[in-house]
């Protein structure tokens, strides 16, 4: 059947659909694309891919550079700000449940471009506890949450993350190299959780874990002091996480 048939069944508007790859498209890209790759890619003549274009462009949702390439507009920010914040209430009561069964910090981080932003937050009951502000943006490799989200990824994917944005090292433990990483990234996808061991900062400890299911890379994490976060705690965590990841993604999509 005409993929056009289908989808006019499917009550969806062809030119919308098309004008979102685009914008995925360039998303995939990782900065600026050409005309030329955007048709390749999308499998869509020139003239309606220039069509769609110009239409983003006057809106907001695509640039076009003076090299005459193509990245995305500024016009996207604030509704990725707005829907991340939206996915966050819906993490909310199981990020609460987290906290209750742990009793340290839960975070949830969604894929942002080449880094994460942290959409949601529970703090812990703790005097003395981790704080992530909401809409921090941070590395992929030096966190939990970013390192469960990596190991999603194909190595090759990885390694233009990092050719991008380089290796950063907040903290003496921090990945400064690619095999490094990369090892680190074979462990996680092994295990099927991601720990910071005082990469991000020194005296905190984190264990984070995907959530499968959802069109976006998103991840959640409990994090504390080393003193309270050791690998006792974290053979409880896992679990939990496990099942509040299982439980948001599936919340996300339905």
């Amino acid at each position: 059947m005409p993929e056009e048939t289908v989808r006019a069944r499917s009550g969806g508007v062809q030119s919308v659909e098309r004008a979102f790859d685009l914008l995925e498209i360039m998303a995939e890209a990782g900065g600026e694309i050409s005309l030329s790759d955007l048709s390749t890619t999308a499998k869509l003549p020139m003239p309606t891919i220039h069509r769609l274009l110009r239409t983003c462009v006057k809106l907001g949702y695509a640039r076009q550079l003076p090299s005459r390439r193509y990245a995305l507009g500024a016009r996207l920010i604030p509704l990725g700000e707005l829907a991340g914040r939206q996915l966050g209430r819906v993490a909310q009561p199981r990020l609460v449940q987290v906290v209750a069964e742990l009793g340290e910090t839960a975070n949830m981080a969604l894929l942002d471009g080449d880094q994460v932003v942290y959409v949601a937050q529970q703090p812990s009951p703790h005097a003395m506890r981790m704080f992530t502000e909401i809409g921090r943006r941070v590395n992929l490799h030096d966190t939990g949450v970013g390192k469960a989200i990596l190991a999603g990824l194909k190595d090759d994917e990885v390694r233009g993350i990092i050719n991008r944005v380089g290796l950063p090292t907040p903290t003496a433990k921090s990945h400064g190299t690619i095999e490094s990483l990369l090892a680190d990234l074979d462990q996680i996808r092994s295990r099927g959780y991601a720990i910071d061991d005082e990469e991000q900062e020194i005296g905190v400890r984190c264990y984070a874990v995907a959530i499968p299911g959802t069109p976006s890379a998103m991840a959640i994490s409990v994090s504390g002091p080393l003193a309270r976060v050791d690998e006792e705690f974290g053979r409880r965590a896992v679990p939990v996480l496990l099942q509040a990841a299982s439980v948001i993604g599936a919340e996300m999509v339905s």
